[in-house]
């Protein structure tokens, strides 16, 4: 069942391929390489994003098909990013945990894949007195330490399934994809919607 719950989990930070114009990774080069693409795209729409856009709290309220809890969660630049920043966190600590021989699931202790709803509030709750800037930070060491383990993975170790008995039915680089160029498409998705709030 908790593998069950991250292929769904996956299903939906999946990139979508329309906007990305590439498949979704089957290497390790492939996934660096759209990891370190999703990356920069974030980075460059963040370096434009104007003063009004980053002062107004996000409101995605009016629009009914955005019904997820994080269009309610995240009121800012600062909280989307810490959030990408705890997700990688995450992978860090669970693949350092189960090399090194100690057994550890992904999520955080106590949680499950039918409640890490909760623990993305905490994670929010836990951001709100950093600044912009040390997030912008956190992310882009965060990013190179998830890339750097990423390069010492084999493609088999990182993409053939159940290569390691703590990913289940999944590969691990599932989890890498989940964890960086998906949720950084996830993030410039919001972002980008923010602004087109903005200019209505």
């Amino acid at each position: 069942m908790y593998h069950l719950h991250i292929r769904r989990w996956y299903g939906k930070l999946k990139f979508n391929i329309k906007h990305i114009n590439m498949a979704r990774p089957a290497s390790k080069q492939q996934l660096i390489s759209a990891a370190t693409d999703n990356y920069d795209k974030l980075t460059a729409f963040i370096t434009s994003m104007s003063a009004e856009e980053l002062d107004t709290p996000f409101d995605f309220s009016a629009d009914e098909k955005k019904k997820e809890a994080h269009w309610r969660r995240d009121k800012n630049l600062r909280d989307v990013i810490m959030h990408l920043v705890r997700w990688q966190k995450l992978l860090l600590t669970w693949v350092g945990n189960n090399m090194n021989g100690t057994p550890a699931q992904f999520l955080l202790p106590g949680y499950t894949w039918k409640t890490y709803g909760d623990m993305n509030i905490l994670f929010w709750e836990e951001c709100q007195d950093i600044a912009t800037d040390d997030a912008m930070n956190r992310l882009r060491d965060s990013h190179k330490k998830v890339l750097d383990l990423a390069e010492s993975f084999t493609d088999g170790e990182l993409f053939e399934k159940a290569h390691y008995n703590w990913t289940g039915t999944t590969s691990l680089g599932s989890y890498f994809i989940s964890t960086t160029s998906a949720h950084y498409d996830w993030a410039l998705k919001k972002l980008k919607a923010h602004r087109k709030n903005l200019k209505q």
